[in-house]
């Protein structure tokens, strides 16, 4: 095997990827992360809670995302946030989190849009009790009928990293300025 430099982590440190395979699942897949010949694919542990309800599946072989089914018939009143149970329990990989987003067909064809546009599913929201729920919002003056197996939402695997905080006295001197502005006429 070859060694790798991550400046990253360590600008100094060469790095064997023999140790890395050693080391904690979440630093091995960061570390590994940009090498073309070392593909990590992590398996990921689900449970069905409805057993007639199929595995959420990738629909294409281009799908980035993959569909949630509601795990049973409910009515959205209009202008109500209601959570639909998923039908499962997933346990989100280390270095990843799930998120959750809207099939881009669900706003025209049922009236439903998540109401802060995506949902992050944390490593340890897992447990016997922790379906994944999708959170929508009917923006419509019609109740919508949600039927047991219908796709309202997807999944997406992203990586992730988490860091360190390191609180300082000051931080750079010059104010870029948000909402639209490039800084000038801030006040």
């Amino acid at each position: 095997m070859h060694n790798i430099m991550r400046k990253a982590v360590d600008p100094g440190r060469q790095i064997s990827a023999n140790l890395i395979l050693a080391h904690d699942p979440w630093e091995r897949n960061t570390l590994l992360r940009d090498l073309d010949d070392q593909k990590i694919a992590p398996k990921v542990r689900i449970k069905r809670i409805d057993q007639e309800i199929q595995l959420p599946r990738y629909e294409t072989e281009g799908s980035v995302g993959f569909d949630l089914p509601a795990r049973e018939d409910l009515t959205v009143q209009p202008g109500e946030i209601k959570l639909i149970p998923s039908n499962v329990i997933i346990e989100v990989p280390r270095g990843y989190a799930l998120i959750l987003a809207s099939r881009s067909s669900t706003p025209k064809k049922y009236g439903l849009m998540k109401p802060h546009g995506i949902g992050v599913i944390d490593l340890d929201y897992c447990g016997p009790n922790d379906e994944i729920k999708i959170q929508v919002y009917n923006f419509t003056d019609k109740e919508i009928q949600i039927k047991k197996g219908d796709r309202i939402a997807q999944g997406l695997f992203m990586r992730v990293d988490r860091l360190e905080f390191e609180e300082v006295d000051e931080i750079k001197p010059d104010s870029r300025g948000g909402f639209g502005s490039t800084g000038k006429g801030v006040t």
